[in-house]
């Protein structure tokens, strides 16, 4: 994980230097001393980890966690940074998006586990992406198909409508899966399913029919694998139609 950039947010000039004297020695890093500030430095550098602190004056962290994620500027992990320790605002921060959350004061040795783990997975993450071959990913007959009848703009839609809904099935499915019903996800899965085989999410569609036999089956064993395979297939997907047509 050498030369892994870290972006530290925070306005209270002690923490920044807390964060850099922890990080230091292990990651170059750069710092930001508000959200709006950050999201500039975002836009014209590259980071592999943010550190977000959540009270911060002219942008607060999850205004500009909501921004980084609305226009994508980065799939970067940002980990959330707050005094606030109580276990729902923990909560709340990780479902408003964040990737990890960090309790102040913070422990160096924790700070240090939380940034390595999550440039590990990373990189696992990209390992997997581009052990990939294209084709893999997307069904290039179906796309050139889309593109013969269809403008840019229109495809553009069509994909983001898709990713939109496909999220929304993926989160239904969690629900689910934390409730233990697994009888239901049939009906969300099939919806999946059928979407991404017709917008050629090749990889996609293969894991969720994978998951649809097992669910026919009544094999539940590792099913919480199986819907982290799908959201991490959808990312994939995602990330690659986004080089291929500048997609948001």
């Amino acid at each position: 994980m050498e030369n892994k950039r870290i972006l530290i947010v925070d306005d209270n000039n002690l923490n920044r230097k807390v964060f850099e004297n922890i990080i230091c020695h292990n990651f170059p890093f750069s710092s930001a001393e508000n959200g709006q500030e950050a999201i500039d430095k975002i836009k014209s550098e590259n980071f592999d980890l943010i550190l977000m602190d959540i009270q911060m004056p002219i942008m607060d962290g999850i205004t500009a966690l909501k921004i980084i994620k609305a226009e994508g500027l980065t799939a970067a992990p940002v980990i959330a940074i707050s005094a606030y320790s109580d276990q729902t605002d923990r909560d709340y921060f990780l479902s408003a998006g964040f990737d990890d959350f960090i309790d102040k004061p913070v422990k160096p040795k924790d700070l240090l586990e939380s940034i390595s783990n999550h440039l590990h997975k990373k990189s696992l993450e990209s390992s997997i992406h581009s052990a990939h071959d294209d084709h893999d990913i997307l069904d290039q007959k179906v796309y050139n198909q889309l593109k013969k009848y269809n403008t840019n703009e229109d495809i553009k839609t069509v994909y983001e409508d898709f990713f939109e809904e496909a999220q929304t099935l993926l989160d239904e499915i969690k629900l689910i899966i934390d409730d233990g019903k697994y009888s239901e996800i049939d009906e969300k899965l099939h919806i999946l399913k059928g979407n991404s085989g017709t917008l050629g999410a090749k990889i996609l569609f293969k894991h969720a029919s994978i998951l649809e036999q097992k669910l026919k089956d009544s094999k539940y064993n590792g099913i919480i694998e199986d819907y982290l395979t799908l959201q991490e297939q959808l990312k994939v997907f995602k990330s690659h139609l986004k080089e291929l047509n500048n997609l948001s």
